[in-house]
């Protein structure tokens, strides 16, 4: 899964393909033609309400995908690093929850030698702890 490039239509796809669901009921629980869900296939992001259908109806998480995106390519900044504190009534998030999927990808790099253990560290913010216990539990 590349979690840089994401198309969702693509993913999308692939979900209802796997899942071999009749294009009647898609329609009809997305209240749209054929031609609009294959136009969606193709499309490289959606509307957050769409994806939410999707999501429901397909039970998978499409935000998900979006999630680790941002855990690999957008990491909460530093606790080292100086900011002023926005006050905001949206819900705050104190830690980052990896995935397998997040695991798997980082012990890879470092396996293949694609990136060294000190290279992850920083570009994706990563504890050495941390690394170093996925990479006890997790090599192939």
């Amino acid at each position: 899964m590349d979690f840089k490039n994401i198309h969702i239509g693509q993913l999308i796809q692939k979900r209802v393909l796997e899942s071999e669901m009749d294009i009647i009921r898609i329609c009809n629980f997305l209240k749209c033609s054929e031609d609009e869900i294959d136009i969606m296939y193709t499309l490289k992001s959606l509307d957050s309400e769409l994806i939410l259908r999707w999501s429901k109806l397909l039970e998978y998480d499409f935000f998900r995908i979006y999630n680790q995106h941002l855990i690999l390519y957008a990491p909460q900044t530093p606790i080292n690093q100086v900011h002023v504190k926005i006050k905001s009534e949206l819900p705050r998030f104190k830690k980052n929850i990896y995935t397998k999927e997040i695991i798997d990808f980082i012990v890879n790099l470092i396996e293949s030698g694609e990136k060294t253990r000190a290279q992850v560290m920083e570009e994706y913010r990563i504890p050495k702890t941390t690394l170093y216990k996925w990479l006890e539990k997790y090599k192939s």
